[in-house]
């Protein structure tokens, strides 16, 4: 991990000029407008929006939130480098993907995904709803993209809190860095983690617990083995444990909490087995 943020902060110290090879797509069904900011009183506007949500993407894959109670994480996976978002959207059609285009390939379902983030009561998982306003954000900078999902007026432990969930792609950098932020009284438990389906492998690093497999979904042209971890500090975590669809990771009482989230795919020329994504993994720690 301290490797992974040297890494980082030499980029955008010493490749500010370079090209952004990340971007952002917030849009409307139906609307060719991208938008900056989207907002909802009633929390859900999964099928009113472009990709359920918001969305962002580097060279390696692209990422969005889903605009409901879940505000999970899902990943687009491609296959060669590059911006795929706004010229193939989130789904791709056959030819592009028989041309090498990225495709839908990981399931969410109704988990996490890879690294989304809810609340923890002390004997469940709690979603981030329901809500007084829900709100969308993406931005472009420099050498990142991020995209923002604040959820207000959620019920907690007797009271009523905001989260800020906020996800990072940097150009350059195949990790995307994933922050909750609880607007609270009192320190909140996060819940977070990664999914996984029958016939996944897994694997529980040090750091980082990553998973490799088909996932069963339906509107890719072909199911490829995707690859999905979570980085993250132990001493972040209350406990760590393998529930029955994803592993389920609970933090100490706190305000703030980060991870990485990566992901790869056996069509990509590099990490297109587990054992070398593992070994990718294992590098990052040193």
């Amino acid at each position: 991990m301290k490797a992974l943020l040297v890494l980082v902060i030499s980029f955008l110290w010493f490749d500010s000029y370079a090209q952004n090879l990340t971007d952002i797509s917030l849009r409307w069904k139906g609307s060719d407008k991208q938008e900056c900011s989207i907002e909802s009183e009633t929390g859900d506007l999964y099928r009113q929006l472009d990709h359920h949500g918001p969305a962002i993407e580097n060279e390696w894959l692209g990422l969005r939130l889903y605009f409901d109670h879940k505000v999970s994480v899902d990943v687009y996976n491609k296959t060669r480098k590059g911006l795929e978002l706004a010229a193939a959207g989130w789904y791709p059609t056959i030819e592009q993907q028989k041309e090498g285009w990225g495709a839908d390939q990981y399931k969410v379902g109704s988990t996490v995904g890879l690294g989304g983030v809810r609340l923890w009561d002390g004997e469940k998982e709690v979603f981030l709803n329901p809500v007084s306003k829900r709100t969308a954000r993406v931005k472009k900078e420099a050498n990142i993209s991020y995209m923002e999902m604040l959820s207000e007026g959620i019920p907690y432990k007797g009271d009523t809190i905001d989260v800020l969930v906020r996800v990072t792609v940097f150009s350059g950098i195949r990790e995307a860095k994933v922050e909750v932020y609880a607007f609270s009284r009192q320190p909140v438990q996060f819940f977070t983690g990664v999914n996984y389906h029958d016939g996944t492998a897994t694997k529980q690093g040090n750091n980082y617990i990553s998973t490799w497999g088909i996932h069963p979904e339906d509107v890719a042209a072909f199911q490829l083995n995707i690859g999905a971890a979570i980085i993250y500090n132990p001493n972040d975590f209350a406990s760590i444990t393998k529930g029955k669809r994803q592993f389920e990771m609970v933090s100490k009482p706190t305000k703030y909490l980060s991870t990485w989230i990566t992901s790869a795919c056996e069509k990509e020329s590099e990490l297109n087995t587990m054992e070398a994504f593992i070994k990718y993994l294992e590098a990052l720690k040193k």
